[in-house]
């Protein structure tokens, strides 16, 4: 992951969120669920073709998945059946957002199935290292946080300099890269694993 080595530099900026959320008395289990649902809308909207509104619920998403584990640290609320419903969560968010932009046409759905297979292994390989023995690990090319800065960063592109190559938008290389880089993420985590276990 290389964006997540970078949490503790913008915690900054999130800390007087979570102080505002906490007034409020939002818990992480709300940020999770909102998460959740902007992930769902956002496919929603990509298959509908409202790029616009779906980038924004996309960095929604991006905001409630990051504040749900700001407000449980701060709080000392970090339970294993919050983090299990995360990390469920998440897996659906990913299905959600990148089904909505195969699914409506914007990229064929072949690369839609090949970034998908990609996201969800290197993720399913993230967690099953701690169910293993060996805890949790992020390592690798290519992370959630990444991707959910690529879709923003591409989609709002793509919107405002739609350009394609060899027949595939912006979209479509960025599903390309996430198949390509989600794999090859998968295959670095099941290496590392497999060395810590007999």
């Amino acid at each position: 992951m290389t964006l997540d080595q970078y949490r503790s530099h913008v915690k900054v900026y999130f800390d007087p969120l979570v102080a505002v959320a906490i007034r409020c008395r939002l818990t992480p289990n709300f940020f999770t669920i909102a998460a959740l649902i902007a992930s769902a809308v956002a496919g929603i909207l990509f298959y509908l073709r409202m790029e616009f509104w779906a980038v924004l619920a996309v960095a929604l998403n991006a905001f409630c998945d990051a504040m749900d584990g700001a407000v449980a640290r701060a709080t000392n609320n970090q339970t294993k059946r919050g983090d299990f419903l995360d990390h469920a969560v998440d897996r659906y968010a990913d299905i959600f957002i990148i089904t909505g932009i195969f699914a409506g046409g914007l990229v064929p759905w072949q690369i839609g199935v090949f970034a998908l297979t990609g996201v969800l292994m290197s993720s399913y390989l993230g967690t099953q290292a701690q169910a293993v023995g060996v805890g949790r690990y992020y390592g690798g090319i290519l992370g959630r946080a990444d991707r959910l800065v690529m879709i923003l960063v591409v989609g709002i592109i793509d919107m405002l300099i739609p350009l394609s190559f060899l027949s595939l938008s912006l979209l479509g290389w960025m599903l390309v890269l996430f198949g390509f880089f989600g794999h090859i993420t998968a295959f670095q985590r099941f290496a590392y694993v497999w060395a810590k276990v007999e």
